[in-house]
């Protein structure tokens, strides 16, 4: 038996204990350098640090400061338990002045406890966010400043505190080499590294690729609202003034030819009706009498005339109000769509003579009409290009040709003042098909060529010349 097997068959329990914990806790130190080494951006290394540390030490919070270059107090990088941690949040703002402050003294620059503030605000903060006891572990990294910060509420121990300190020997060896791997990638990848060395030729080189850039013809576009509406459609109106009773249709139904759409209430016509036959009946049996009496009394000749035109004054007036009681009853003259809103909103409305009810038409005979902002009018060229993104298929484009735009701009539906407008549906794009009355998207609509340079500065212009009065 050699010396090494004598002395642990003599050793404590404690301190096999003892043993077997340093020996997980190295185990635990080389597992969490290898994955330091492994991160891919120093993101992932600042998120390993503060969540995966906890195996060498329990503690219940961790924080990332880091001051580059210029910084006065630095920021929170990386906090445990959260994935991003806001660095405008009042918390990180105060937590890394702390921390500022003591990475400044001349405790910053070796681990060691951060002292917890005994009276101030910052005393205040710390005894309703903090724990009792803290650990500073600096990361020393060249031109930058950089610490891990853990707190818990029980103090730390000697065997904890090493174990950190060469953690954080490691963190800072992987994190110059990230550093270092980026700053390299970022110098390979600069895109005036092509440019000349002179400082004079660097500015003139990049005036004229400007110059380039706000020179560069295109044509000019605009967005607008869009729906699909019907090309001729047959307006349905009210052929006397009355009062609606029933709506025969639903919105968007087939309708054929003759049908039935719209019943108007009938009664006082049916009364007038009614009224003007009683007459026409009184003026027939006059009129009868008169001329019996005619045979008889020369006299009574004279007012045959009178009694006859009585007659026919009564047959006319039966004639209107049938035709009257006829014309309650509203049919389609065309087969097609009926297009209206809620049957709700107009059973019981009354009606003015001439007011349109719902319109009739071709579901596929379709156009587009847009309603162009104010704002945003720009020069059409005859029959401009305009390509329709529809809200239900923004994938697939439909191309249109403008027809017209109106001479004045009119209040939209938002209230604002725009042009309307209306564009055909090429027959080329084979859309027309399954395109129907009432589909909505947006429509962008071009124009006559131009610069970029007044493309983007062609409303800053208009904006200023208002201003000026020119």
């Amino acid at each position: 038996m050699n010396a090494r097997s004598s002395a642990a068959l003599h050793a404590t329990p404690n301190q096999a204990q003892s043993a077997a914990q340093q020996a997980t806790l190295l185990a635990t130190l080389t597992q969490l350098g290898q994955r330091a080494r492994a991160c891919s951006d120093v993101p992932a290394l600042g998120f390993l640090m503060v969540n995966d540390s906890h195996g060498l030490a329990a503690y219940r919070q961790a924080a990332l400061w880091l001051r580059e270059s210029g910084e006065h107090s630095g920021r929170i990088t990386a906090l445990s338990g959260l994935a991003t941690p806001d660095p405008h949040a009042p918390f990180n703002h105060w937590l890394a002045q702390l921390i500022a402050r003591h990475a400044d003294s001349s405790a910053g620059t070796i681990s060691g406890p951060l002292t917890k503030p005994v009276t101030g605000e910052d005393a205040e903060q710390w005894a309703e966010y903090l724990p009792a006891h803290a650990w500073w572990l600096p990361i020393p990294l060249g031109a930058a400043h950089a610490g891990l910060l853990l707190l818990r509420e029980e103090p730390w121990q000697s065997h904890e505190t090493t174990a950190l300190a060469l953690a954080a020997d490691t963190y800072a060896h992987a994190w110059r080499a990230l550093r270092n791997t980026s700053h390299a990638l970022h110098a390979d990848r600069k895109w005036w590294k092509f440019w000349p060395q002179s400082q004079s030729r660097k500015l003139a080189a990049l005036a004229i690729v400007t110059l380039v850039i706000l020179l560069w013809p295109m044509r000019q576009s605009v967005m607008a609202p869009a729906e699909v509406v019907a090309r001729a459609p047959e307006a349905v109106r009210a052929p006397l003034q009355g009062v609606v009773d029933r709506i025969e249709v639903t919105p968007n139904q087939a309708v054929r030819k003759g049908q039935l759409l719209v019943a108007l209430d009938a009664r006082e016509v049916q009364g007038r009706l009614e009224s003007a036959r009683q007459t026409l009946a009184v003026a027939e049996a006059e009129l009868r009498r008169g001329q019996q009496q005619a045979l008889f009394d020369a006299r009574s000749k004279s007012d045959l005339a009178v009694l006859q035109g009585k007659r026919d004054q009564a047959a006319t007036d039966v004639d209107y109000y049938a035709q009257a009681l006829a014309r309650t009853q509203l049919h389609a003259e065309r087969d097609g769509v009926a297009l209206f809103d809620d049957p709700s909103d107009w059973i019981g409305k009354p009606v003015a003579l001439g007011e349109r009810i719902m319109m009739v038409a071709n579901p596929y005979d379709a156009e587009l009409e847009m309603q162009l902002q104010v704002a945003d009018a720009i020069e059409f060229p005859e029959k401009a290009q305009v390509r329709l993104f529809l809200n239900a298929a923004p994938a697939s484009p439909i191309s249109a040709t403008l027809l017209r735009v109106s001479y004045r701009a009119t209040p939209a539906g938002d209230g604002t003042l725009a042009y309307r407008i209306r564009a055909r549906l090429d027959e080329s794009s084979g859309t027309n098909e399954v395109l129907r009355v009432g589909l909505k998207g947006t429509a962008k609509l071009y124009g006559e060529r131009t610069v970029v340079a007044l493309y983007l500065l062609r409303r800053p212009l208009a904006t200023l010349r208002i201003w000026l009065g020119l």
